[in-house]
């Protein structure tokens, strides 16, 4: 392309309201920390004692790291030292910790029998679909990230099931639980533009009360269903590692997606939802040494392809003036 063309595409975007907006590294950078911490996942059972992987029920287990964070986040928001968020903001974060979080974890709960794990990773890559869609209605600035966003997202899913083939449902039940994960999927995907839409529109608020008040409806969210739909009992012998997993692993996690949720849009977030198992996967190569067929080459190089678009494609971000109007 010629300089004069350049030029010439430049002033037609300024002119329509729109500037390309460079992908800054720090954010980058925090995200694939996240990706990589979500990667763990699957090698928590490998890498904790036998006993702690039974230790406690799966909901009470994923309750420990908002337990953390909402402590975590209540130390950073007194420290701050700004006035606590009014009716709007409590609601959106309140909205936030059971949209993103626990929707979509009781939907994969009771779908869990009929469907693999392996599926669900498959079907969940279906996220940054959804947020590609979803993203210009939520967020309301319908020129942000659009070109090329929805065919390199759909190109990422076609190489996560490259990876994690999911077998058609054979049977009533299994296809309601296809579609439960499906909508979890769609539930995420829509939170997340929630999410941050929220986290710039409410920039007199610090992110970690957004934080904080998530965290708790998401942990009494779960410890409470927890204790009334899981009858296991806790072994106490296996607490010290769980705890210690949820602050070394999971509190980081949640640190940094909210910690992202100003600074990053929506699609790009959630391309960790390809991204960590696409870790995990090489992870597994590494270790155990599998045979790597030319399908699941096929199925790295589609990911790295969607997934890179989404991340590093420059966004047309409205200016000042655009959004005025809106």
């Amino acid at each position: 392309m010629t300089t004069l063309t350049q030029c010439v595409l430049i002033e037609s975007m300024a002119e329509k309201g729109f500037r390309m907006r460079a992908v800054k590294r720090s954010p980058l950078a925090a995200l694939l920390i996240l990706c990589f911490l979500w990667s763990l996942g699957s090698l928590r059972i490998d890498l904790l004692p036998a006993h702690a992987s039974v230790s406690l029920p799966p909901m009470q287990r994923d309750a420990l790291p908002f337990a953390w964070l909402a402590f975590t986040a209540s130390l950073f928001a007194v420290a701050e030292s700004k006035e606590w968020p009014k009716g709007p903001q409590i609601r959106a974060s309140i909205f936030i910790g059971l949209a993103l979080f626990v929707a979509p974890a009781m939907l994969v709960f009771f779908s869990s029998q009929w469907i693999s794990e392996l599926a669900r990773v498959a079907l969940f890559s279906l996220v940054p679909v959804f947020t590609v869609v979803f993203e210009p209605h939520i967020s309301g600035l319908t020129g942000q990230q659009r070109k090329g966003a929805l065919i390199a997202a759909l190109l990422a899913v076609g190489g996560t099931f490259c990876i994690f083939p999911a077998p058609a449902p054979n049977s009533i039940a299994t296809a309601a639980a296809f579609s439960a994960v499906v909508l979890a999927a769609a539930c995420s995907g829509a939170a997340n533009c929630f999410a941050v839409r929220a986290a710039s529109q409410f920039d007199q608020t610090p992110i970690a009360t957004m934080a904080a008040i998530s965290g708790v409806t998401a942990f009494a969210a779960f410890a409470g269903f927890g204790l009334l739909l899981e009858r296991e009992v806790w072994r106490v012998e296996g607490l010290g590692p769980e705890l210690v997993w949820s602050v070394a692993v999971g509190l980081p996690g949640l640190l940094l997606l909210f910690w992202l949720f100003p600074r990053m849009s929506a699609a790009r977030m959630t391309t960790r939802f390809v991204i960590a198992p696409f870790i995990a996967t090489l992870f597994g190569i590494a270790f155990f040494r599998p045979e790597v067929s030319l399908r699941d080459i096929l199925g790295f190089v589609l990911i790295a392809a969607g997934a890179g678009w989404l991340l590093l494609a420059p966004d047309e971000e409205p200016d000042s003036a655009s959004l005025r109007l809106h």
